[in-house]
C-alpha cells in the first residue's frame, strides 16, 4: 500500500499530460521513454544488485530524453522549443556524464549515502518488503520525468508565439545562471577534496566558496534551476489555457508550480541535505559547528564564529 500511495501522485500528473488535447503524444512518447529507460538502466540492475544509486545514471538522462521529445514533437515556436529543449539536455547531459564518469571508476559499486538513508526511513516504518521497496523508490524518479518535472518543458514547447516575452528571457537566464553556481559548487567540493587529499588530511568540512554561504550550495541551484524553467513557462500557460478544459487548465497550472515544490522537498529532505547531512556528521567531527554557523540550503552570511580557527586550502 506505501508503494502504491508513493507512485499515485506521479501517476496521476503523468494523466492529466494524457488526458489534456495539447499534450497526449509528447507526453505519451516521453513517458513511455522514460519508463522503459528506467526498467533497463535503473530498475534490473536495481533488483539484481539491492542497491538503488543507478537513479544517477538513469534520472538525468531521463531529462535528456524529455528535451529529445520536446524538440522533435514541440509544436511552438521553433527558437522557444530550442530554448527550453537545450536546456533540459544541458541540465540532464552534465549530470548524467558526471554519473557515467562515477560509473566507470566504480562509485556505483556501493550504495550512495542518500540511498543508504532511505533503507533507515524503511527501518523506523518497519517496511517488511525491501525488493518492492527499492522499485518504487527508484520508480517514482522515472515518473517524476514523465510527469511533473516534464511540465515546464512541455508548455513551453506548445507556445506557438513568434516573439520571446521578457519573462520568458529571465526564466532562461536564472535558469542558465543556477547551473552555473552548481556547476562552480561542485567544483569547488572536487578542488578541495583533492586537495585535502594531497596533504593527507582526512574528514575535513568543506567551507569554501560558496560552501562558506549554505551547506548545499549544488542543491540550491539545481533547485533554482527548475524555478527558472518554471517561470520561463509562466507566459506559455495562457496559449495553453485557451485551448484546454477548465478542469486540465487548473490541473496543469496546479502541476507547474508544484515542480518548485517538489524539487524543494527532494533536495532538502528525501535525498539531498538531510541524508548527506545525516552521515556527515558522523565522519567530520567540525560538521555539527558548521551546521551551527551556516546556513542549510538559502545562501546568507556566516553566523558568528563561523571561520574562526579554520585553516584554509587556497
Amino acid at each position: 500500500m506505501q508503494q502504491v500511495k508513493q507512485l499515485a501522485p506521479f501517476l496521476a500528473g503523468w494523466a492529466v499530460l494524457l488526458a489534456s488535447e495539447s499534450f497526449v503524444e509528447v507526453g505519451l512518447t516521453n513517458g513511455l521513454l522514460q519508463i522503459g529507460l528506467f526498467i533497463c538502466v535503473v530498475c534490473i540492475p536495481t533488483w539484481r544488485t539491492e542497491r538503488m544509486s543507478y537513479v544517477d545514471m538513469g534520472w538525468p538522462w531521463g531529462l535528456v530524453g524529455i528535451g529529445l521529445v520536446t524538440l522533435g514533437l514541440g509544436e511552438g515556436d521553433g527558437l522557444r522549443v530550442l530554448m527550453v529543449s537545450g536546456l533540459y539536455i544541458l541540465i540532464g547531459g552534465r549530470m548524467g556524464i558526471l554519473a557515467v564518469k562515477m560509473w566507470r571508476v566504480g562509485a556505483l559499486d556501493r550504495e550512495l549515502s542518500r540511498y543508504r538513508y532511505q533503507v533507515l526511513r524503511w527501518e523506523r516504518r518497519g517496511e517488511a518488503n525491501w525488493p518492492l521497496a527499492r522499485q518504487a523508490e527508484v520508480l517514482a524518479q522515472g515518473l517524476a520525468n514523465a510527469s511533473y518535472l516534464a511540465f515546464p518543458a512541455m508548455i513551453i514547447s506548445a507556445n506557438p508565439a513568434d516573439s520571446i516575452s521578457p519573462l520568458e528571457f529571465l526564466g532562461c537566464v536564472i535558469a542558465c545562471l543556477a547551473l552555473f553556481v552548481e556547476s562552480l559548487a561542485d567544483l569547488q567540493k572536487a578542488r578541495f577534496v583533492r586537495a585535502c587529499k594531497v596533504r593527507g588530511e582526512r574528514n575535513r568540512v568543506c567551507d569554501i566558496g560558496l560552501w562558506r554561504y549554505s551547506r548545499h550550495p549544488n542543491y540550491f541551484g539545481e533547485w533554482m534551476v527548475w524555478n527558472g524553467l518554471v517561470v520561463m513557462a509562466l507566459p506559455s500557460l495562457g496559449h495553453v489555457c485557451a485551448v484546454e478544459s477548465s478542469v486540465i487548465s487548473v490541473l496543469l497550472v496546479a502541476g507547474l508550480l508544484f515542480v518548485t515544490r517538489l524539487m524543494y522537498v527532494t533536495l532538502v529532505f528525501h535525498t539531498g541535505a538531510e541524508p548527506s547531512e545525516f552521515y556527515s556528521v558522523q565522519k567530520r567531527p567540525a560538521y555539527v559547528d558548521y551546521q551551527r554557523t551556516t546556513n542549510r540550503f538559502f545562501p546568507g552570511p556566516v553566523r558568528l564564529g563561523a571561520q574562526k580557527n579554520r585553516p584554509r586550502i587556497s
